[in-house]
């Protein structure tokens, strides 16, 4: 009784979240926003929420959702509520969250935890925050947002350490195994790759960098403009735009003085791409000891796998002259690998404590015979061991998988711009204005999404 008592427990806990795919329902809502039916893949992702209290993941996909069809005000809004639950959720590594980490983490499968961010989406959020300030025209702002991913960056690497420091230490308690390498059947070389390995972190983003150096640079701030070119040109070495991001500041910087300019616009072009990566369950199947003898259990640990919408632009041109390369400076679709990679040694630690518990009941319910426990045990302990297994899938789907950059100067006025891609060509004509000026395109597909360009200094 007491047994069948606990999965009842288990099972009720579990409610609706093990079931939910959400892979399914972000490919729905990514097929409307790549056919650019934006409002369509906003009731979409409306549909898939009905709940009043909406998940941080909710307001994240809205936030770019919006972006997208130019409602900075309500994308802002959306953001400033997902940085609100990123700042107040609890910390999983104090005392007091230990309760809620043991019953949702360490006993049911992963998906049922509360979301919280992952590192690289922290940073990307904020990221994309200044860049809907600077689509407004509100460069202080997005110095603002933008000073906010240095500070961010600093607080991650210390609970990255703590993190990992206490995993070691449970670890170390139980036993576990924390290396993926070990597991038979998962396809390590999706984490463990040179591209993967060439990354510093998982969250320091060069695009964030770059863009406040250059956001430093039209402030005539120098001196603060300088330390994010070298970080960027760091983050992503060998790429001769990045590395002139620092070598040219003076020159540029003399170029814009009162009497001395030309006249024209310094034009960053971001090129976004894609969506991140989608997470597929990988079953494997892990051996656990009960009363001298191994147990098979099938555990499903989370595999990243490409959009298929990530068709890369290969260049850039303006008014009919020859196109550009583009540079990419951030890949988060490698961002988010490098993040699971990390992740790994905690989730495996957590998988190990559900194996043993599904190990034991199952145990259990093969010592006392079916007969005896009848029926209603039998069904409730299969039920509970599909749950434990679940890999939480999980993740930030709207944003970008790649992101490149182009920087011209161009004179002030309207420009026809191509963006080469591999389906083709797509179009737009803008304006820029000012000494300086942000240009923001997300290709997603065949559709082109134009972030409206405004004048950043006059």
């Amino acid at each position: 009784m007491r047994g069948c008592a606990a999965l009842v427990l288990i099972i009720g806990l579990t409610g609706c979240a093990a079931v939910r795919s959400y892979d399914y329902e972000l490919t729905g809502t990514l097929v409307q926003a790549s056919a650019g039916n934006v409002d369509g893949a906003i009731k979409t992702l409306e549909a898939n929420n009905p709940l009043p209290d909406k998940d941080l993941l909710y307001y994240f996909e809205l936030g770019m959702l919006q972006r997208f069809k130019h409602s900075y005000g309500d994308s802002q809004k959306a953001w400033q509520v997902a940085q609100q639950r990123i700042e107040t959720a609890p910390d999983l590594l104090d005392a007091g969250a230990g309760a809620l980490r043991g019953a949702s983490s360490y006993v049911l499968g992963d998906k049922l935890r509360l979301y919280q961010a992952r590192d690289y989406e922290k940073v990307m959020l904020l990221t994309h925050v200044a860049m809907n300030y600077l689509a407004l025209g509100q460069l202080d702002q997005a110095r603002v947002a933008i000073k906010q991913t240095h500070e961010l960056e600093a607080l991650i690497a210390e609970q990255r350490a703590k993190q990992i420091a206490e995993v070691e230490e449970e670890a170390k308690k139980s036993g576990a195994r924390t290396s993926f390498k070990d597991l038979n059947g998962y396809p390590v070389e999706t984490l463990d790759n040179p591209e993967v390995n060439a990354l510093r972190n998982s969250y320091q983003s060069a695009l964030s960098h770059y863009l406040a150096g250059f956001i430093y640079e039209a402030l005539g701030e120098a001196s603060l403009a300088a330390p994010g070119y070298r970080l960027a040109a760091e983050l992503q070495p060998n790429q001769p735009l990045l590395e002139e991001g620092l070598r040219g500041l003076e020159d540029r910087m003399r170029s814009h003085l009162p009497n001395e300019g030309d006249g024209m616009t310094d034009v960053l072009f971001i090129v976004a791409s894609g969506a991140a990566p989608s997470i597929k369950p990988q079953q494997v199947r892990l051996p656990v000891p009960v009363e001298s003898r191994f147990m098979l259990i099938p555990i499903s640990f989370p595999l990243l796998v490409p959009s298929w919408q990530n068709e890369a632009p290969t260049g850039l041109g303006v008014d009919g002259a020859q196109p550009v390369a583009l540079t990419r400076i951030t890949s988060v679709d490698l961002m988010a690998r490098r993040s699971l990679k990390d992740d790994m040694p905690a989730i495996m630690l957590r998988a190990s404590t559900r194996a043993a518990t599904s190990a034991t009941l199952q145990y259990q319910l093969q010592r006392h015979g079916s007969q005896q426990a009848g029926p209603a045990l039998a069904i409730a302990a299969a039920i509970a061991s599909s749950l434990l297994q679940t890999a939480d899938d999980r993740t930030w789907r709207t944003l970008p998988g790649e992101i490149a950059i182009a920087r011209m100067r161009l004179p002030p006025g309207v420009h026809d711009v191509t963006v080469q891609t591999p389906l083709g060509a797509q179009r737009a004509r803008v304006r820029v204005s000012g000494r300086y000026a942000v240009l923001d395109f997300r290709v997603l597909s065949r559709q082109l999404f134009v972030q409206a360009p405004r004048e950043i200094l006059q």
